[in-house]
């Protein structure tokens, strides 16, 4: 708002502009001269001369920038010029934000990355064969289930032919299937947690970390072993369906959907590690990296746009997680059914980081006679 000002109490005056149509003219010349602004994403119906208490008041709306325009700065180096909003003041962001930034900008996701400086030798053979062993299970009639461990992991995108024309692992191969003292070669941060505190003065009372080396410490056993210990923990009542007992609940589901979805969308290249975190009235999922879309537009369902695609596709492939987009949608849909409160799905900008919430509520089964 150009002609507002805000008093000590936060609240607004309105001053008015002596010459607002100059002011609009100076404002469109400037913001469209690449040596002062890398980009314009304004358009007329986002920059509006209004009347207020009978005073001329400019009033832009800035709209969120779409990945492939970031970084966007002020002058000719973005190193220099990037800034970014973070509560009531603008700061510079860093070099590291930047490349950030830069990463997400391409139209290659970041796990499609040929790691030409390693072999075969850096990938689990345990992790691979139980992952085929749930995919014999989820799809049984595929055209790759019977393929030999190269080829298989040559179709799914884990390895690829490097500019040596022999097959390297990729970085969606590697983080998905590899050692984890093999990922922190190519990802110095990586690392997955997961913890349980049922006693609020306790740190935790039960840890799963990628750096323990008492099992693999990639993506795909973590997700196993963590899921694993959730799904003990939600207490949901069950179905029954034609005499049977169905234990998987939509409620399960969803909680699959959420630690797929922080898997598939963590910058791995991030400062800070994957956390995943379980109290008795709630489930926190927390990833390095900020959200490629907005946040309101994931919750509605009607975009996808994963930062690691490869991996989703290693997740679709043992049907776990969405490709349609609708898999945040679907975690508050559900939620919404349960009769639990609603969760929260929140950009930390301090940190570059996303963080979902998902509340549970305890819901007693009574026993009838």
């Amino acid at each position: 708002m150009l002609g507002v000002e805000e008093k000590d109490d936060k609240t607004l005056a309105v001053a008015g502009l002596d010459d607002p149509e100059k002011m609009m003219s100076d404002f469109w010349n400037t913001i469209n001269n690449p040596q002062k602004a890398s980009i314009n994403l304004l358009n007329d119906k986002k920059v509006n001369i209004i009347e207020v208490e009978g005073k001329s008041v400019i009033a832009i709306e800035v709209p969120r920038a779409e990945r492939t325009d970031k970084p966007i700065f002020t002058g000719e180096n973005p190193f220099k010029g990037t800034f970014r909003r973070n509560g009531e003041g603008d700061y510079h962001c860093s070099e590291e934000e930047i490349n950030a930034m830069y990463r997400d900008k391409a139209v290659k996701t970041q796990d499609m990355l040929v790691l030409e400086n390693m072999d075969f030798n850096v990938l689990c053979y345990d992790t691979i064969r139980s992952y085929r062993n749930v995919m014999r299970l989820t799809r049984p009639e595929h055209i790759w289930i019977d393929l030999e461990d190269e080829d298989f992991l040559y179709r799914i995108g884990a390895v690829a032919y490097g500019e040596d024309k022999t097959l390297h692992p990729t970085a969606a191969g590697l983080l998905m299937f590899g050692y984890e003292y093999e990922i922190v070669k190519e990802y110095p941060y990586f690392f997955l947690d997961y913890q349980e505190q049922f006693d609020a003065s306790e740190r935790w009372d039960d840890r799963l970390v990628s750096s323990s080396g008492e099992w693999s410490g990639n993506i795909y056993d973590f997700y196993r072993k963590a899921y694993n210990k959730l799904s003990q923990n939600i207490k949901v009542p069950f179905k029954v369906v034609d005499g049977l007992r169905v234990e998987d609940t939509p409620a399960h589901k969803a909680i699959r959907e959420a630690l797929a979805k922080c898997l598939i969308n963590a910058d791995y290249y991030g400062r800070r590690g994957l956390v995943v975190k379980y109290k008795p009235n709630e489930i926190t999922f927390e990833n390095p990296g900020r959200f490629r879309i907005d946040i309101a537009i994931a919750v509605e369902g009607t975009v996808t746009d994963p930062r690691n695609s490869l991996l989703m596709k290693f997740f679709n492939l043992i049907d776990v997680g969405e490709r349609s987009g609708r898999g945040v949608y679907e975690i508050y849909r559900v939620w919404a059914n349960m009769k639990w409160d609603t969760p929260t799905l929140v950009e930390m900008l301090d940190a570059d980081r996303t963080k979902l919430t998902l509340p549970i509520k305890k819901v007693t089964i009574k026993k009838t006679r």
